[in-house]
């Protein structure tokens, strides 16, 4: 029977230090995957050590910034060879309305979501072209698909990545490469307290978001990070340009 996990695939995680991340890293430890773990703040090299028989390198780096995008593929490649499978999980989040919205904060959201995607997916792009498959999956949102008070920046980064996506899954179908999105609601990790905590209202915003869920909950990043797997690997063959919801129900609502 062939095996369709991502064992033995060389995997590229960015965002990798996060609550999802981490989820998505131990998960590709326990495949046997090559993992390359990339994350902004230094705290990434903690994998390492936590997942210190799985074969993975980490790298500090700004997937926003092509000049750190390069540094990363240099040290995947120089690892293990070109990267097979890209989990582009790297995210940023202001909760503004637009007339409240700096310049600044919309370039910085902007950046973390729409452009870290397009850099990585354009630099991973020519090496799976050469091999003829390769497989990209995004972090988008619930946010990607239906409008949310405060989030205007992130609305429109999260609907950015989502169109990309459908746009590569169209471009590359052809050559085997395959393209896909995660939407998940709001998740149970230190991202959704930042963006909970820069609310008038911390406690109320938390009890609004939980409601807007038709199960009541939050996502884990365990149940997220399930779904970026199983995009990224052989079990999903035949799924490219689509976007696997994990909200509890909230786009259905």
């Amino acid at each position: 029977m062939t095996d369709k996990t991502l064992k033995g695939k060389i995997v590229l995680v960015t965002g990798a230090a996060g609550g999802v991340g981490r989820e998505v890293i131990k998960k590709l430890a326990s495949q046997g995957a090559k993992i390359v773990a990339t994350d902004i703040a230094e705290n990434v090299h903690q994998l390492a050590d936590q997942f210190n028989e799985a074969e993975l390198v980490t790298v500090v780096g700004d997937v926003s910034k092509s000049a750190d995008v390069e540094k990363i593929f240099e040290k995947a490649e120089s690892s293990f060879g070109a990267v097979q499978a890209l989990i582009s999980n790297a995210g940023y989040m202001i909760g503004k309305a637009l007339h409240e919205t700096s310049e600044e904060e919309w370039d910085a959201v902007l950046a973390g979501n729409a452009k870290s995607f397009f850099l990585t997916a354009r630099r991973v792009l020519p090496n799976m072209l050469k091999a003829g498959k390769g497989s990209i999956t995004a972090t988008g949102s619930i946010s990607s698909v239906v409008g949310l008070p405060s989030q205007a920046a992130y609305c429109a980064s999260k609907g950015a990545v989502l169109q990309l996506v459908r746009q590569l899954a169209v471009e590359y179908a052809g050559q085997g490469i395959r393209v896909n999105a995660v939407g998940p609601g709001a998740i149970n990790t230190p991202f959704l307290t930042r963006y909970l905590n820069s609310l008038p209202d911390p406690e109320a915003g938390a009890a609004a978001v939980k409601a807007a869920h038709p199960m009541k909950r939050w996502a884990e990043p365990d149940e997220v990070a399930d779904a970026l797997v199983f995009l990224a690997s052989d079990e999903a063959a035949f799924v490219t340009g689509h976007i696997l919801m994990v909200d509890g129900g909230y786009v259905a609502g």
